[in-house]
Formats: C-alpha cells, structure tokens, sequence
C-alpha cells in the first residue's frame, strides 16, 4: 500500500484551494486557524439515543452497519464514522435517535437541569437543545422554544410531535431581542370567572375564547391570524405591533383554558426585577441563549459549501442578511461583524432580564471567533453588575480548552474532535 505522508504545508494548500477567498480573509481576520477544518473528514458523526432505546444499540449497529462508539464524557451521545448516514434507519425513523453533535448536547447539559424545571430557550430553532431539554424534564416542569424564523420554528414543532415530547412545550414566533411574555400560571388555567367579568361583555367574548387543546385543524380566526402573519413575512420575520405566533403547545404546557389577553401579558422590568422567573410561580429557571451568528465553527455546515460555492457561503453566512425586527437594519443591509455582537448582546441581555434571580444562564455559539464569545461576554458583564459567570460542573471530564476569559469554555475540531462551540454560564444575583 502506498503511503500517504501530509503535512501542515499540504494541508494548508489543500485548504487554500478548496476555500474561498472570502471565507479565508474572515478566518484571518479573525486569527482563525485554517487548519481547524483539516480536522473534518475525521471528526465522528454524533447521535443522542432517547431514553429506553439502549436496549436496541445492536439493532441500531447492525442497521447503519458500524460500531457506535459511546461518548463517555457525555451521557446517551454515540459516535460513528462521518459517512454513515441516519436519515433512513428504521431507528431515526421510530424517534429512537437524534442527530445532535456532542458539542452542542454539551451546552445543554451545561444548565444542569432537574425534573420540574422551567426553562426557555431564547433561539430554539431548529430544535435539537430544545429536544434534549424535553427528554431531561420528561413529564415535568415546562419548556417555552422562541425563534424569529417561522419556517425553522416549524422544523423544530415537527421534532417535537416526531419524538411525542411535547406535552410541556410551546413555540413561539418572536424576536428572541424583544420576547417578554409572562409565564404561564396555575391560576391562569383554573377557568373561573370573577363578577367584574361576568359584567363585562368584552371580557366575557375574551373568555369564549380560550385556547384549547392544540390541534393541526386550527380555528377558522386562528387561520386568519396566522394568514396575516404570513402575508408580512416578505417585509419582515416578525411583523411590528404583533403578539408573538404560537405556533404549538402541548396539554400541560399552561396554554390550555387562557385566553390571548391572560396569554399576551408582556411582562415589565420592574416585574422581572423584583420577582425573576420564579420556579415555585412557573416561571423560568433556566434560560438557553444558542445565540445567531456566523456558524463558522459548525465544521459540517462550512464543508457543505465546497459543494454549494464559496459565493453562497459569502451571501449567506458571512454577510448574511438579516431583517429590521432584528436589529433595526434595513432589509437590502448586511451584517458587519459589529453588527452580529449587538444582535447577540441583545439576545443575551433579554435573556438574562427574563431570569429569575439565582437561576442559570447558558449562552452558546457556534462560531470560534472572538468578537462573537468573550467580547459579547465582556461587555455584557460591564452592563450588567448583578450577572456573574459560574463555573461548569458538568465539564470536569469534557474535552474542551479553556476560553480567553475564566470560567468559558470551547470546543472545537483538532481539542473535541467535535463541532465548534462556545459556551459560557451566568447567574443573576440577588438584588
């Protein structure tokens, strides 16, 4: 057999060439190693089996015709070689199985959940973290997943009915920047009617009007709603002056018996400051921030432009358009990187505003930059005196480097042998 003898210099070449200009002019000005994606072709494909299918991994093995090799610092994730494909398996099918890298399964268990919990995930789309959460909290506490892109918060509804996990779950349509409806509460759902409504015909129509139970054959006014938000969805992801769209809530979710004006409350941040989401008042514990960015870490995604050309990574990942309900551009405007950390600053600041004091704050990326990690992280610190990063529990075992500021974490191909990630974890201190 011949052998093969590749060093840095023909990797470097090879990366060179199969790279476009644009793509590499980032990583440089970004201090990027291009050598990070040399690492692709070796990195496993990752799987998340659902509890109770261990019992079928020689099933599963026997199927994708390999040997899964357990992940042993993460729990129910498995590795198999990157050509192997899942779509077709009879497993991934029947929802025994999720494509999920370790990485990002890595940022979820970095909120160390616990049965009743309460937590949103701010940038759910398209559902992966948000599936894991379900699965942790099985039939307790609750999940709200919000995402400013309907069609991808579409794609993560379907993972939700696929794996019969979303009992606890509602979705909603919204700008992740701006999202601050009020928990659900018990008391909500009990359905009595007090003597002001009953003298009230307003109220009363409001009342006529509860939700009910979630069904794919909407109400005839749903329907009209839903058609008006689609009719703006050429001008803007999210109309201005709307209600978020919920688009899915499962029967113990704490949708069921309100009505849109007990649903629609927007919460104040006098209210948010003094209370928090609270957990004993249903509301949010923990909060996922998987923050929007320019997935230049996402090895996969990068490798599926040396197919697609270099030209559409540079109009959709680099300079990837984004809409005003966003970031207050204009449409035909462009993401700059200063852009982009406003965005995730923003995203991170509401998210922390809608967290109860002494809970947990996880924010990811996908990207290795700098500018888009430790420097939102940095100035995020410098406006918010009652945040304090804490350290990850979870990561004594994880193969991950240390980020430039204490108590953050990476991960990336050649340390992980996994996608890139950022992670950081918050909590909000008294008041």
């Amino acid at each position: 057999m011949k052998r093969c003898v590749c060093t840095e210099e023909v990797k470097m070449e090879r990366v060179s060439l199969t790279s476009g200009h644009a793509f590499l002019e980032f990583l440089r000005e970004n201090g990027l190693d291009p050598l990070i994606y040399t690492a692709a072709d070796s990195i496993p494909r990752y799987i998340r089996l659902k509890e109770g299918s261990e019992a079928d991994l020689e099933e599963i093995e026997a199927e994708v015709e390999c040997k899964l090799e357990k992940v042993v610092w993460l729990d129910g994730f498995y590795g198999l070689p990157p050509y192997i494909k899942i779509a077709k398996s009879r497993a991934y099918r029947e929802g025994k199985l999720y494509g999920m890298d370790a990485a990002s399964g890595a940022a979820v268990s970095a909120m160390n959940l616990s049965v009743g919990d309460h937590v949103l995930d701010l940038c759910a789309a398209p559902g992966a973290k948000l599936c894991m959460i379900l699965d942790i909290l099985g039939n307790s506490g609750s999940v709200t997943g919000v995402d400013v892109a309907r069609h991808r918060l579409a794609a993560c509804r379907t993972l939700v009915q696929k794996y019969a996990i979303g009992d606890r779950c509602r979705l909603f349509v919204a700008d992740g920047t701006t999202f601050s409806l009020v928990p659900t509460r018990p008391q909500l759902n009990s359905g009595s009617i007090s003597q002001s409504e009953r003298n009230d015909e307003s109220a009363l129509e409001q009342r006529s009007e509860t939700f009910r139970e979630w069904t794919c054959r909407r109400p005839w006014k749903e329907r009209k709603r839903g058609a008006k938000v689609m009719a703006s969805a050429d001008s803007e992801l999210v109309p201005r002056n709307e209600h978020p769209e919920l688009i899915f809530y499962g029967r113990h979710s704490g949708i069921v018996g309100l009505s849109r004006s007990e649903l629609y409350r927007s919460v104040c941040n006098g209210e948010v400051s003094l209370s928090g989401y609270d957990k004993v008042k249903l509301h949010f514990s923990f909060v996922l921030v998987d923050a929007e960015c320019t997935h230049d870490g996402s090895i996969r995604h990068v490798q599926k432009f040396e197919n697609w050309g270099w030209a559409t990574l540079q109009r959709r990942v680099l300079d990837a358009e984004r809409t005003d309900s966003l970031t207050n551009l204009q449409l035909h405007d462009f993401f700059t990187q200063l852009e982009v950390f406003l965005l995730q600053l923003k995203l991170l600041t509401n998210g922390f505003r809608l967290l109860k004091v002494g809970g947990s704050l996880v924010y990811s990326t996908c990207s290795l930059t700098v500018a888009q990690n430790e420097d939102v992280v940095e100035q995020f610190l410098k406006e918010n005196a009652f945040a304090e990063l804490q350290e990850i529990d979870a990561a004594k075992d994880w193969p991950f480097r240390s980020g430039r500021i204490p108590k953050t974490l990476r991960f990336d191909p050649l340390t992980s042998r996994t996608s890139g990630l950022f992670v950081a974890k918050f909590t909000k201190l008294g008041i």
